[in-house]
C-alpha cells in the first residue's frame, strides 16, 4: 500500500475513535460538506422539478410548436389556415416530429341566471392527446372530440366552475359574437385544473366542429397546427427548419393566407423567462453552499495540523519530505470530504423521497402554478456536483497545507 495513503488511514481511523479540537473540527467539516452537498442537490432537482411541470403544462395545452395565420399575430381575432396534404407532408417528413393536431378558437360568453364569463372556446379533433388533460381532469370525463359531429360537450376549469357556480352534468349557455349573436347549449361534461391561471382563467375545452362551424370556416380550416416534438432540446433547431419549408414550399394555404410558426418559448416568454431566472438563484445557492464547504474544510485541516504538529515533527525527523506529509494530510481530508459526500447524498435522497411520496412542502398554486414542491432528479448534474465539490475541496486545502512546510522537527518534537 501507498505510504502516504497507510497513515492518511491511520490518522483518519485515530480521530474517529479520540476527542478534542481536532475530533471536532473533523465533525464541524464533515457536517458542512453534507449539508452543502445536500442543500446543493435538492436546488437543482427543485429547479428542474420546476422548470419540467410547467413545461408539461404549456405543453399539454399548447404543443412545442404551432402553426398559424400570420395574421392571428397582430390582431386580437382569430384568423384560419387550411390544414391540407401539403401542408401534412411537410409536417411528417421533418425529422423530431412526432404528433400533429388541429386546433380552433373561438372567443365567447359563457352565460348562467346569476353570473356571466367571458372564455376562450378550443376546439380539438380526435387526434388530440389527451394525455396531459387526463391528469389534470378533477371530476367527470372527457367530451367526445372530433371534426364530423357536434358533441354539445365542453371541459371548463375548476376556477370557471366555482365563479359560474357549475358541476359536471349541468348546463350551461354560451353566446358567441360574429355579425350578430349566436348561442350554444352545452353540458358539462368534466372539469380540470392546471394551475395555470392564464389557462385556467379562459379555455374552454369543445370538439373542433363545434368551434369550427361558430367561426364559419371550412372543414379543413382551423386556428393552427399544433406539433409535439420527438427531443425537446431541439426546439429552436426544428422551428426554424420547418418554418424555412413552409416558407419555400408552400409560401401561403389554398386561400391566400400566410403561415408563421411559433415555438412554445415564443409564445409564452414571460414563463419561460421567469424558469431561466431561477437559474441565477441556484448559481448563487450553489456558490454560498461551496464556499461554506471550503471554509470548514480548511478550518479543519489548519485546526488537525496544528494539534499533530509533534507527529508532523516525528515524520521530518524521520526523512519525511514537506510534499510527502502534505499529500498525507490532503489525503486524509479526502476522506473526510468523502464521508460528508456520502451523508450529504444520503440526506438529500431521502428528503427528496418523503417530498415526493407525501409532499410535505405545498406551494400557493397561484402564485408558483403548483401546489407541492415538484423534484427532478438528473444523474449526470448530481454526479457532476459531486465531483465539482470534492475538487474544489481539495484545491482549497493546498493552502493550509503549506502550513506544514513552516514547522520545525526540533521545536514540533517538544510541542505541546
Amino acid at each position: 500500500m501507498n505510504f502516504v495513503v497507510f497513515v492518511a488511514k491511520r490518522l483518519f481511523k485515530n480521530h474517529e475513535n479520540r476527542k478534542g479540537a481536532s475530533q471536532l473540527a473533523v465533525n464541524i467539516a464533515t457536517g458542512g460538506v453534507a449539508i452543502g452537498i445536500a442543500v446543493m442537490i435538492i436546488s437543482v432537482c427543485v429547479v428542474l422539478g420546476f422548470k419540467q411541470e410547467i413545461k408539461d403544462k404549456l405543453i399539454g395545452f399548447g404543443s412545442h410548436i404551432q402553426i398559424q395565420n400570420y395574421q392571428s399575430l397582430i390582431s386580437s381575432e382569430s384568423y384560419p389556415i387550411a390544414v391540407n396534404d401539403s401542408l401534412l407532408r411537410i409536417v411528417r417528413s421533418t425529422p423530431n416530429i412526432a404528433h400533429w393536431e388541429r386546433t380552433c378558437y373561438k372567443a365567447g360568453i359563457l352565460k348562467t341566471e346569476e353570473q356571466f364569463k367571458g372564455v376562450l372556446l378550443k376546439g380539438v379533433a380526435e387526434e388530440f392527446d389527451t394525455t396531459f388533460i387526463h391528469k389534470s381532469l378533477i371530476s367527470g370525463s372527457l367530451p367526445r372530440f372530433n371534426d364530423q359531429k357536434a358533441s354539445n360537450e365542453i371541459l371548463i376549469s375548476e376556477t370557471a366552475a366555482k365563479e359560474m357556480k357549475l358541476h359536471t352534468g349541468d348546463k350551461i349557455s354560451a353566446y358567441f359574437f360574429d355579425n350578430g349573436i349566436r348561442a350554444r347549449r352545452f353540458l358539462v361534461k368534466g372539469i380540470y385544473r392546471t394551475n395555470l391561471a392564464e389557462l385556467d382563467n379562459n379555455i374552454i375545452l369543445t370538439d373542433l366542429y363545434t368551434c369550427n362551424r361558430l367561426n364559419g370556416w371550412q372543414k379543413n380550416q382551423c386556428s393552427s397546427l399544433n406539433l409535439t416534438l420527438s427531443d425537446y432540446s431541439k426546439l429552436k433547431e426544428t422551428t426554424q427548419k420547418l418554418a424555412k419549408r413552409i416558407n419555400v414550399e408552400l409560401g401561403s394555404d389554398i386561400y391566400g393566407a400566410s403561415f408563421t410558426t411559433m415555438s412554445i418559448e415564443d409564445l409564452y416568454p414571460e414563463l419561460f423567462t421567469w424558469l431561466d431566472l431561477l437559474n441565477t438563484n441556484v448559481w448563487v445557492i450553489l456558490i454560498l453552499m461551496i464556499g461554506v464547504a471550503g471554509i470548514t474544510m480548511i478550518s479543519g485541516l489548519l485546526i488537525i495540523i496544528l494539534e499533530r504538529t509533534s507527529f508532523i515533527g516525528t515524520l521530518k525527523a524521520l526523512g519525511a519530505r514537506d510534499r510527502s506529509i502534505r499529500h498525507i494530510f490532503l489525503c486524509f481530508s479526502l476522506f473526510i470530504v468523502g464521508r460528508g459526500l456520502v451523508i450529504g447524498n444520503l440526506l438529500a435522497f431521502l428528503l427528496i423521497f418523503i417530498q415526493k411520496q407525501f409532499g410535505l412542502v405545498t406551494l400557493d398554486p397561484q402564485v408558483y402554478y403548483v401546489e407541492q414542491v415538484p423534484l427532478l432528479i438528473n444523474w449526470s448534474y448530481i454526479i457532476l456536483l459531486n465531483l465539482c465539490t470534492l475538487l474544489i475541496s481539495v484545491c482549497v486545502l493546498v493552502i493550509p497545507s503549506l502550513l506544514i512546510s513552516r514547522i520545525s522537527p526540533i521545536k514540533s518534537i517538544r510541542f505541546d
